[in-house]
């Protein structure tokens, strides 16, 4: 549940305030507003994160659900390495207690209850890994000739896309596969499989291979690589 209560601002971050002995807990960001909409609260997250984490590239997000609202801060790189759990989970913390700066929160685990001005959640999403790849030197490396709104563009059905390299031993490893049909965010094969667009920054063409990142903490430098061939070819 969702709430805008007023309150005094806390004297700790989020990640220090401890419940209190009958389960209470109670936290107020020093930043927090309740006259913010959801826009205007995610620019204002935006501009803070960005000046207290200079090297750190987010993309922040935001939903809206029957139980409140959500923000969502998706880290696309950072200097950081993020491998091991133990640094992810310290680096998820101190991004977050920035974020519940802005928040308000109250909740009883003897009672079940809880109430949030927003939920939160910080993402390490595949940019991040791909671009921990770069700085490690990728494998099968692809000049970045053809932008990815490019490729949206010229990707036609009837082309054709081998699967040259992928995780885990595809199943589909060296097979050439026809596009049947391209969509906003995605591109479909025959036998209604389908390929995500991904970001810009985990894409890279040079007109006749196309690298996908799909890295994770397990393995960074995870992708996919096809040989493209265009039906007019």
């Amino acid at each position: 549940m969702t709430i805008s209560a007023p309150a005094e601002p806390s004297a700790r971050l989020y990640s220090q305030t401890d419940h209190d002995e009958r389960g209470n807990f109670h936290y107020q960001g020093d930043l927090y507003c309740p006259a913010d909409d959801l826009p205007v609260l995610c620019r204002r997250i935006e501009r803070h994160l960005a000046s207290q984490f200079p090297e750190v590239r987010f993309a922040i997000r935001s939903e809206r659900f029957s139980g409140g609202r959500k923000i969502i801060a998706e880290v696309l790189d950072a200097p950081d390495d993020l491998t091991t759990r133990e640094a992810q989970e310290a680096f998820i913390a101190r991004v977050r207690d920035q974020i519940e700066r802005f928040g308000y929160a109250r909740s009883n685990f003897y009672q079940d209850f809880m109430a949030v001005s927003f939920y939160n959640e910080v993402r390490i999403v595949p940019a991040y890994w791909a671009a921990l790849a770069a700085r490690r030197g990728p494998a099968n490396p692809v000049d970045n000739l053809v932008s990815l709104a490019s490729f949206k563009k010229r990707l036609k059905p009837g082309d054709s896309l081998t699967l040259l390299h992928a995780p885990y031993k595809h199943r589909a490893l060296g097979t050439a596969r026809k596009v049947i049909q391209i969509r906003s965010k995605d591109f479909v094969f025959e036998g209604r499989s389908y390929c995500d667009f991904p970001r810009a920054s985990s894409f890279a063409c040079d007109g006749r291979l196309v690298r996908i990142a799909v890295g994770n903490e397990h393995e960074p430098d995870a992708h996919v690589l096809y040989e493209w061939l265009p039906a007019a070819a």
